[in-house]
């Protein structure tokens, strides 16, 4: 017969090294600290490259166009606005709410190949689509030499 050491704090080091983990940035994506601070809500975003331009789709249902407010500086895009809060209904001392209320806020660094003064955007069933037109690359020139 073996005997075995009883260790109980080793199931409470377990259990925190589990709760650490869950809650670690880099299992929670590109949701950074300052992100979080600012936003009752981030809308899930995707981008896609094609060959004249990039597409941005962020998921925003229920946001009136009017407060969502884009802007450009620096090299990065940003998105923020909120969707209102409605009225709460409640039936028997029952309430249920879903859906997250509140500001949102998200941030990208865009490429060097972006063109910022003719970013456009637009709202569809929810789904706001900003497009980033690509710039002319810089073609090359001959310099002549004088004497």
């Amino acid at each position: 017969m073996a005997l075995t050491r009883y260790e109980p704090w080793s199931l409470v080091n377990q259990l925190q090294n589990e709760i650490n983990r869950l809650f670690d940035p880099r299992v929670l994506g590109d949701r950074d600290e300052a992100t979080a601070a600012t936003s009752d809500w981030i809308p899930a975003v995707d981008i896609r490259e094609e060959p004249d331009r990039y597409v941005l789709h962020a998921d925003v249902p229920g946001v009136d166009p009017k407060d969502i407010e884009i802007t450009m500086e620096n090299g990065v895009l940003t998105l923020q606005g909120s969707r209102n809060e409605e009225k709460e209904e409640e039936r028997k001392n029952y309430k249920r709410v879903e859906r997250v209320r509140g500001t949102f806020y998200r941030r990208f660094t865009l490429p060097d190949t972006a063109d910022s003064e003719r970013i456009a955007a637009r709202v569809q069933n929810g789904v706001l689509e900003v497009t980033i037109p690509k710039q002319e690359p810089a073609r090359p020139r001959k310099i002549a030499v004088e004497a």
